[in-house]
């Protein structure tokens, strides 16, 4: 199997490692960057760092376009000119539209992996990086389904979970829940500081509630901008959405309505679950927090003792306080009975437990 890198960074890093290490792949990669190519050749990354796009497509069964969203359509298309007619090409942009555009060609599927990090560059790739990890794709009418199904097969192997969706769709739900979220931590963390400033006050102490809304706030400007713009329609009406369902809380604050704003705050609550279940385990989700101090090995000693037990975590967070001596582990599990025993076998390990 002859893989083709176009983009050598986080994302591209991690599809040349998986590629190479799961599915014994060769991997022919360029970067227009100084120094990737031989970072990502010390990284393992890839097999043979090449001068151009054609040198690294050349012969390739499968090409992933990883540049950023404003240089992809350019990138896609220069791809494909030198793809062979056998060769699958496809991206992992996170908006399809915009690289769809007049684009009928049979070998290009459009594509987006629901992985990554606050990290960037090959330094930080990972060949787990896509384990269970959704990765959208966005066939078309002209799509060849030979090409489509090795491109399926291919994601398979990297340890993704690929799904169909169609483009607006996609770029609708992308806006909803990344792209509009981006947008909020910017606003929130401007709007604190702000008002720190106005007061004349020091930064205080943040609690985990502000850390966890703003996580991504100033994410990488040279990224984030082409991704608004390119989303800008969906992103606009997710936005005014947004201030529709402001407005219907500050009335119900402003008019002193107790019930109104409970019941705000119930359904939220509901949702959120909802998202978990489907999300997490698909099906009902409990929720545990665990207080632990800051000391090396505590997560694992009960991550293990619960794996013991054949206890599985549908997933995990750390909340750390803010001067990291203690924290919070949070603990998602499918169903009340391992939920049940989980918390009973944390408690005997001496770890203060609670469910929200």
């Amino acid at each position: 199997m002859n893989i083709a890198v176009i983009g050598v960074g986080l994302i591209g890093g991690s599809i040349g490692l998986a590629a190479r290490q799961r599915l014994g792949a060769t991997v022919r990669g360029f970067d227009s960057g100084d120094g990737v190519l031989d970072a990502a050749l010390r990284r393992g990354a890839l097999d043979h760092g090449c001068a151009s796009a054609a040198e690294a497509v050349e012969g390739a069964d499968t090409a992933f376009v990883a540049v950023p969203v404003g240089t992809l359509a350019e990138a896609v298309d220069e791809t494909l000119a030198a793809a062979g007619e056998a060769g699958v090409v496809t991206d992992v942009g996170s908006t399809k539209r915009a690289v769809l555009a007049d684009r009928a060609d049979p070998r290009f599927v459009g594509g987006h992996p629901l992985a990554g990090a606050e990290t960037s560059g090959v330094e930080h790739a990972r060949p787990d990086l896509f384990e269970g990890a959704t990765w959208y794709l966005t066939p078309t009418s002209s799509t060849s389904g030979m090409l489509y199904e090795r491109l399926h097969r291919t994601l398979g192997g990297l340890g993704a979970q690929p799904a169909a969706i169609d483009a607006g769709a996609h770029d609708r739900l992308m806006a909803s829940v990344s792209h509009l979220p981006h947008v909020l931590a910017n606003v929130l963390v401007s709007q604190a500081a702000a008002a720190v400033s106005d007061q004349r006050e020091p930064l205080p102490a943040t609690g985990p509630s502000f850390r966890d809304a703003t996580r991504v706030a100033g994410a990488n400007g040279a990224i984030w901008t082409d991704i608004y713009l390119a989303n800008r329609d969906a992103l606009v009406e997710g936005i005014d959405q947004t201030v529709r369902r402001l407005r219907e809380v500050r009335e119900s604050l402003a008019a002193g309505d107790a019930g109104s704003v409970s019941g705000w705050n119930a359904a939220a609550a509901d949702d959120r679950r909802r998202l978990l279940e489907a999300q997490l385990a698909g099906g009902p989700v409990h929720e545990l927090r665990v207080s632990v101090p800051n000391r090396p090995g505590v997560v694992a000693q009960i991550a293990l003792a619960l794996g013991r037990a054949g206890i599985n975590i549908a997933d995990m967070a750390l909340y750390p306080a803010p001067d990291m001596s203690e924290g919070v582990v949070a603990l998602w599990f499918g169903g009340d009975e391992p939920a049940d025993r989980a918390q009973a076998l944390v408690a005997d390990l001496g770890f203060p437990v609670a469910r929200p």
